[in-house]
């Protein structure tokens, strides 16, 4: 199974900024058993694709609306993305979930439309504080494991990654346990697994809770974790760097 590292910029970074991350990025040395991915804001995308064009680096983006076309002021659509040379996106973030309420259904569609497209759907899931408090995270994850993806087949799958987000962990300095992310990608293979058979193998699934050098090792180790949704981390190009170097030792 080949790693991903995918770094997700979020609402970071002006013009000058961005282009001097992705020339650093650019620098990196990239194991060749790792596929490295970055996700800048939508008005750096095409400058990403030019920028990082020659590397091995996907250009991904945050966000798609989940139709083709239409009158939806303020938003883009798998379509527009591949006619820039994005390759992958993000789906379903926890954070587009608090603040735009997208729900599993809407990700759902979004997912179809990028597949359509030929773009990588990296769909996210996981639980918040409160439900982990309760030990329904297991509960929660499948639930939305089978509103978003409960429609696809083993061919749809395989081009599916997943990004397991414990909720309470992004932003708070708070990581879940190696065991922890463990547990809970082993539970979302067997999902995966119920559904379309030994096609679960071949669905990567990352881990995306402050995700940083430090824990990495450790994180990228379990064997059911095949790299990771990064944040923070993801806007320093050494920092990015050492996570990429880690998933390549895994």
């Amino acid at each position: 199974m080949r790693m991903i590292v995918a770094g997700n910029w979020k609402m970071h970074k002006d013009h000058t900024e961005a282009k001097a991350l992705l020339g650093a990025m650019k620098e990196m040395s990239i194991p060749s058993q790792v596929d490295v991915m970055v996700a800048p804001p939508f008005p750096f995308l095409a400058i990403a694709v030019e920028e990082l064009k020659g590397t091995s680096i996907t250009v991904a983006a945050q966000n798609c609306h989940e139709k083709d076309h239409g009158a939806f002021t303020g938003e883009v659509s798998a379509a527009m993305l591949r006619s820039l040379g994005v390759g992958a996106c993000i789906i379903g973030h926890s954070e587009r979930r608090q603040y735009f309420g997208e729900s599993d259904a809407i990700v759902a569609e979004k997912i179809k439309t990028l597949l359509q497209h030929g773009l990588i759907p990296i769909y996210c899931c996981g639980e918040r504080k409160e439900e982990r408090i309760e030990d329904r995270q297991f509960e929660v994850v499948a639930k939305q494991i089978q509103v978003a993806l409960g429609w696809a087949d083993g061919q749809a799958l395989r081009q599916v990654v997943i990004a397991y987000e414990p909720v309470w962990a992004i932003g708070t300095g708070l990581t879940a346990t190696a065991q922890q992310a463990q547990d809970m990608h082993a539970h979302i293979r067997q999902l995966v697994r119920t559904q379309v058979g030994d096609a679960a193998d071949a669905v990567r699934i990352l881990y995306g809770g402050s995700c940083k050098p430090d824990n990495a090792e450790e994180l990228f180790a379990n064997a059911d974790v095949d790299g990771g949704l990064i944040g923070g981390a993801s806007l320093d190009a050494g920092q990015f760097a050492a996570l990429v170097r880690s998933a390549g030792s895994a």
